[in-house]
Protein backbone atom coordinates (compact mmCIF):
# COMPACT_ATOMS: atom_id res chain seq x y z
CA UNK A 1 0.00 0.00 0.00
CA UNK A 2 1.28 3.62 -0.93
CA UNK A 3 0.97 6.10 1.71
CA UNK A 4 0.68 9.81 0.26
CA UNK A 5 0.35 12.90 2.68
CA UNK A 6 1.47 15.86 0.65
CA UNK A 7 -0.37 17.15 -3.13
CA UNK A 8 2.37 16.07 -5.13
CA UNK A 9 2.22 12.60 -3.75
CA UNK A 10 -1.07 11.63 -4.43
CA UNK A 11 -0.83 13.24 -7.79
CA UNK A 12 1.51 10.93 -8.60
CA UNK A 13 0.14 7.79 -7.34
CA UNK A 14 -3.32 8.62 -9.47
CA UNK A 15 -1.18 9.73 -12.12
CA UNK A 16 0.02 6.00 -12.52
CA UNK A 17 -3.27 3.99 -11.82
CA UNK A 18 -4.51 6.32 -14.93
CA UNK A 19 -1.12 5.21 -17.02
CA UNK A 20 -2.21 1.80 -16.57
CA UNK A 21 -6.00 2.40 -17.32
CA UNK A 22 -6.93 0.69 -13.87
CA UNK A 23 -10.57 2.34 -12.11
CA UNK A 24 -9.91 3.87 -9.07
CA UNK A 25 -12.55 3.25 -6.31
CA UNK A 26 -12.34 6.75 -3.14
CA UNK A 27 -13.19 6.20 0.67
CA UNK A 28 -13.25 9.52 2.11
CA UNK A 29 -12.61 9.06 5.79
CA UNK A 30 -12.25 11.65 9.28
CA UNK A 31 -10.48 7.75 10.65
CA UNK A 32 -10.68 6.11 13.53
CA UNK A 33 -11.81 3.29 11.16
CA UNK A 34 -14.29 0.34 12.11
CA UNK A 35 -15.88 -2.31 10.59
CA UNK A 36 -18.23 -0.01 8.82
CA UNK A 37 -15.58 1.81 7.15
CA UNK A 38 -13.73 -1.21 6.29
CA UNK A 39 -17.10 -2.52 5.07
CA UNK A 40 -16.98 0.52 2.26
CA UNK A 41 -13.22 -0.12 1.12
CA UNK A 42 -13.98 -3.88 0.74
CA UNK A 43 -16.46 -2.49 -1.45
CA UNK A 44 -15.01 -0.39 -2.95
CA UNK A 45 -11.99 -3.47 -3.95
CA UNK A 46 -14.86 -5.65 -5.31
CA UNK A 47 -15.74 -2.66 -7.88
CA UNK A 48 -12.64 -0.97 -9.43
CA UNK A 49 -8.84 -2.01 -9.67
CA UNK A 50 -7.62 0.12 -6.84
CA UNK A 51 -9.32 1.73 -4.30
CA UNK A 52 -7.73 4.53 -2.36
CA UNK A 53 -8.79 5.79 1.35
CA UNK A 54 -8.28 9.43 3.14
CA UNK A 55 -7.70 9.64 6.66
CA UNK A 56 -8.07 13.56 7.62
CA UNK A 57 -10.65 15.07 9.99
CA UNK A 58 -11.82 18.24 8.34
CA UNK A 59 -11.84 21.40 10.97
CA UNK A 60 -13.80 23.16 7.97
CA UNK A 61 -17.22 20.81 9.02
CA UNK A 62 -17.08 21.46 12.82
CA UNK A 63 -19.26 24.15 14.04
CA UNK A 64 -18.27 22.99 17.58
CA UNK A 65 -14.54 23.48 18.63
CA UNK A 66 -14.49 20.93 21.35
CA UNK A 67 -16.02 18.47 19.05
CA UNK A 68 -12.78 19.18 16.58
CA UNK A 69 -10.67 18.79 19.73
CA UNK A 70 -12.12 15.22 20.83
CA UNK A 71 -12.99 13.64 17.74
CA UNK A 72 -10.70 10.45 17.85
CA UNK A 73 -7.50 10.30 15.97
CA UNK A 74 -5.49 7.04 15.33
CA UNK A 75 -3.89 7.49 12.40
CA UNK A 76 -1.27 4.61 12.86
CA UNK A 77 -3.86 2.29 13.45
CA UNK A 78 -5.92 3.20 11.15
CA UNK A 79 -2.39 2.88 8.60
CA UNK A 80 -1.92 -0.65 9.77
CA UNK A 81 -5.95 -1.64 9.38
CA UNK A 82 -5.72 -0.49 5.61
CA UNK A 83 -3.29 -2.31 4.36
CA UNK A 84 -4.00 -5.28 6.32
CA UNK A 85 -7.79 -5.11 4.18
CA UNK A 86 -5.89 -4.63 1.12
CA UNK A 87 -6.70 -0.94 -0.10
CA UNK A 88 -4.40 0.62 -2.61
CA UNK A 89 -3.69 4.38 -1.28
CA UNK A 90 -3.59 5.94 1.76
CA UNK A 91 -4.24 9.58 1.58
CA UNK A 92 -3.28 11.26 4.52
CA UNK A 93 -2.70 14.74 4.59
CA UNK A 94 -2.62 17.78 6.64
CA UNK A 95 -4.43 20.74 7.59
CA UNK A 96 -1.76 22.33 5.14
CA UNK A 97 -1.96 20.46 2.50
CA UNK A 98 -5.72 20.56 2.09
CA UNK A 99 -6.05 24.19 2.99
CA UNK A 100 -2.77 25.83 1.83
CA UNK A 101 -4.34 28.92 1.72
CA UNK A 102 -4.77 28.66 5.52
CA UNK A 103 -8.16 28.18 7.51
CA UNK A 104 -9.00 31.89 7.73
CA UNK A 105 -8.73 32.54 4.09
CA UNK A 106 -11.23 29.34 3.00
CA UNK A 107 -13.67 31.26 0.43
CA UNK A 108 -15.98 28.34 -1.39
CA UNK A 109 -19.63 28.24 -0.17
CA UNK A 110 -21.91 26.45 -1.01
CA UNK A 111 -26.24 26.77 -1.65
CA UNK A 112 -27.35 23.52 -0.91
CA UNK A 113 -30.84 25.01 -0.64
CA UNK A 114 -33.55 23.37 1.70
CA UNK A 115 -31.28 19.47 2.05
CA UNK A 116 -29.00 22.04 3.72
CA UNK A 117 -30.96 23.79 6.06
CA UNK A 118 -32.89 20.95 7.76
CA UNK A 119 -31.84 18.61 10.63
CA UNK A 120 -27.65 18.68 10.45
CA UNK A 121 -28.05 21.93 8.61
CA UNK A 122 -30.38 23.10 10.95
CA UNK A 123 -28.46 21.66 14.19
CA UNK A 124 -24.81 22.63 13.03
CA UNK A 125 -24.61 26.16 10.59
CA UNK A 126 -22.03 25.73 8.20
CA UNK A 127 -21.31 22.07 8.74
CA UNK A 128 -22.54 21.18 5.00
CA UNK A 129 -20.82 23.81 3.71
CA UNK A 130 -17.00 22.47 5.34
CA UNK A 131 -18.40 18.80 4.26
CA UNK A 132 -18.72 20.07 0.49
CA UNK A 133 -15.39 22.06 0.89
CA UNK A 134 -13.29 19.05 1.56
CA UNK A 135 -14.89 16.65 -0.46
CA UNK A 136 -14.37 18.61 -3.41
CA UNK A 137 -11.08 18.93 -2.73
CA UNK A 138 -10.08 15.54 -2.07
CA UNK A 139 -12.09 14.53 -5.59
CA UNK A 140 -9.43 17.28 -7.33
CA UNK A 141 -6.62 15.29 -6.09
CA UNK A 142 -7.74 12.01 -5.76
CA UNK A 143 -9.85 11.78 -9.40
CA UNK A 144 -12.46 8.61 -8.51
CA UNK A 145 -14.36 6.84 -10.70
CA UNK A 146 -16.43 6.08 -7.78
CA UNK A 147 -16.94 7.27 -4.01
CA UNK A 148 -18.34 5.72 -1.15
CA UNK A 149 -20.15 6.60 1.42
CA UNK A 150 -22.47 4.90 4.50
CA UNK A 151 -25.74 5.39 4.55
CA UNK A 152 -25.12 6.59 8.42
CA UNK A 153 -24.75 9.55 7.15
CA UNK A 154 -27.24 9.70 5.08
CA UNK A 155 -28.59 13.66 4.71
CA UNK A 156 -24.72 13.98 3.88
CA UNK A 157 -25.06 11.51 0.94
CA UNK A 158 -28.09 13.50 -0.45
CA UNK A 159 -25.49 16.86 0.54
CA UNK A 160 -22.21 14.94 -1.96
CA UNK A 161 -24.93 14.24 -4.52
CA UNK A 162 -26.10 18.08 -4.90
CA UNK A 163 -22.25 19.27 -4.87
CA UNK A 164 -21.65 16.95 -7.57
CA UNK A 165 -24.94 17.79 -9.40
CA UNK A 166 -23.58 21.48 -8.90
CA UNK A 167 -20.02 21.06 -10.04
CA UNK A 168 -20.84 18.51 -12.98
CA UNK A 169 -18.24 16.26 -11.87
CA UNK A 170 -18.03 12.64 -13.20
CA UNK A 171 -18.01 10.61 -10.03
CA UNK A 172 -20.42 8.19 -9.80
CA UNK A 173 -21.56 8.02 -5.44
CA UNK A 174 -22.34 5.02 -4.35
CA UNK A 175 -23.96 4.51 -0.96
CA UNK A 176 -23.81 1.50 1.65
CA UNK A 177 -25.94 0.05 4.12
CA UNK A 178 -25.48 1.11 7.99
CA UNK A 179 -23.19 -1.50 9.60
CA UNK A 180 -24.13 -2.14 13.47
CA UNK A 181 -22.85 -3.55 16.52
CA UNK A 182 -23.94 -7.59 17.18
CA UNK A 183 -26.54 -5.50 19.85
CA UNK A 184 -27.82 -2.96 17.07
CA UNK A 185 -25.62 0.21 17.77
CA UNK A 186 -24.77 1.75 14.54
CA UNK A 187 -21.04 1.95 14.25
CA UNK A 188 -19.21 5.23 14.88
CA UNK A 189 -16.05 6.69 15.33
CA UNK A 190 -17.66 8.80 18.04
CA UNK A 191 -18.56 5.86 19.84
CA UNK A 192 -14.99 5.34 21.63
CA UNK A 193 -16.19 8.32 23.81
CA UNK A 194 -18.53 6.37 25.33
CA UNK A 195 -18.00 4.79 28.95
CA UNK A 196 -19.51 1.99 30.03
CA UNK A 197 -22.66 2.93 31.14
CA UNK A 198 -23.31 5.40 27.98
CA UNK A 199 -22.70 2.33 25.45
CA UNK A 200 -24.92 0.12 27.46
CA UNK A 201 -27.76 2.81 27.15
CA UNK A 202 -26.95 4.21 23.52
CA UNK A 203 -28.07 0.70 21.84
CA UNK A 204 -31.53 1.85 23.12
CA UNK A 205 -31.63 4.88 20.08
CA UNK A 206 -31.27 1.91 17.25
CA UNK A 207 -33.87 -0.47 19.60
CA UNK A 208 -35.96 2.02 19.54
CA UNK A 209 -35.81 3.16 15.33
CA UNK A 210 -36.32 -1.00 14.98
CA UNK A 211 -39.55 -1.24 17.10
CA UNK A 212 -40.80 2.22 14.85
CA UNK A 213 -40.22 0.00 11.90
CA UNK A 214 -43.52 -1.87 13.37
CA UNK A 215 -45.39 0.76 13.87
CA UNK A 216 -45.92 2.22 10.65
CA UNK A 217 -49.16 2.01 9.29
CA UNK A 218 -51.27 0.88 12.75
CA UNK A 219 -50.04 4.06 14.30
CA UNK A 220 -50.03 7.85 12.50
CA UNK A 221 -46.18 9.87 11.52
CA UNK A 222 -47.04 12.06 14.17
CA UNK A 223 -47.54 9.24 16.53
CA UNK A 224 -44.30 7.25 15.63
CA UNK A 225 -42.58 10.28 16.07
CA UNK A 226 -43.97 11.09 19.26
CA UNK A 227 -42.71 7.23 20.60
CA UNK A 228 -39.43 7.79 18.83
CA UNK A 229 -38.39 10.87 21.57
CA UNK A 230 -40.67 9.50 24.33
CA UNK A 231 -38.75 6.25 24.78
CA UNK A 232 -35.16 7.77 23.69
CA UNK A 233 -35.89 10.62 26.04
CA UNK A 234 -36.88 7.87 28.84
CA UNK A 235 -33.68 6.23 28.83
CA UNK A 236 -31.30 8.81 31.84
CA UNK A 237 -28.45 9.32 29.62
CA UNK A 238 -29.96 9.80 26.37
CA UNK A 239 -31.66 13.21 25.04
CA UNK A 240 -32.87 13.28 21.24
CA UNK A 241 -32.02 16.53 19.58
CA UNK A 242 -34.19 15.39 16.61
CA UNK A 243 -36.25 12.93 15.20
CA UNK A 244 -37.63 13.31 11.71
CA UNK A 245 -39.57 11.56 9.64
CA UNK A 246 -38.77 12.43 5.63
CA UNK A 247 -39.38 11.61 2.34
CA UNK A 248 -35.81 10.06 1.25
CA UNK A 249 -35.35 11.71 -1.60
CA UNK A 250 -36.40 15.03 -1.23
CA UNK A 251 -35.66 15.18 2.93
CA UNK A 252 -38.81 17.07 3.40
CA UNK A 253 -40.76 16.27 6.35
CA UNK A 254 -44.11 14.15 5.55
CA UNK A 255 -47.37 14.45 7.16
CA UNK A 256 -48.76 11.18 6.62
CA UNK A 257 -47.31 7.76 5.24
CA UNK A 258 -48.51 8.03 1.56
CA UNK A 259 -46.70 11.22 0.82
CA UNK A 260 -43.50 9.57 0.20
CA UNK A 261 -42.29 6.29 -1.70
CA UNK A 262 -39.40 5.96 0.33
CA UNK A 263 -39.68 7.37 3.84
CA UNK A 264 -36.97 7.51 6.41
CA UNK A 265 -36.79 8.13 10.59
CA UNK A 266 -33.36 10.64 11.12
CA UNK A 267 -32.56 10.63 14.64
CA UNK A 268 -29.35 13.03 16.41
CA UNK A 269 -29.15 11.48 19.96
CA UNK A 270 -26.66 13.41 22.96
CA UNK A 271 -24.88 10.97 25.16
CA UNK A 272 -23.23 13.17 27.33
CA UNK A 273 -21.14 15.44 25.44
CA UNK A 274 -21.07 12.29 22.34
CA UNK A 275 -23.22 13.63 19.38
CA UNK A 276 -24.79 10.01 18.01
CA UNK A 277 -26.46 9.86 14.92
CA UNK A 278 -28.70 7.10 13.28
CA UNK A 279 -31.39 6.57 10.54
CA UNK A 280 -33.75 4.05 9.16
CA UNK A 281 -35.96 3.31 6.62
CA UNK A 282 -39.59 3.13 7.83
CA UNK A 283 -40.86 2.52 3.94
CA UNK A 284 -40.17 1.83 0.97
Amino acid sequence: MIICKTRDEISAAVAELRRQNKTLGFVPTMGALHNGHLSLVKKSMSENDCTAVSIFVNPTQFNNKHDLQTYPRTVDADVKLLEETGADIAFVPSVETMYPEGLDNVTESYDFGFIGQVMEGAARPGHFNGVGIVVHRLFDLVKPDRAYFGMKDFQQIAIIREMVRQCNINIEIIPCPIVREDDGLALSSRNTRLNEEQRRQAVQISQTLFKAVGLVGEKSVDEVKEFVISTVNSVPLLDVEYFEIVDGYSLQTIPSWNEAEWVVGCITVNVGDVRLIDNITLKK
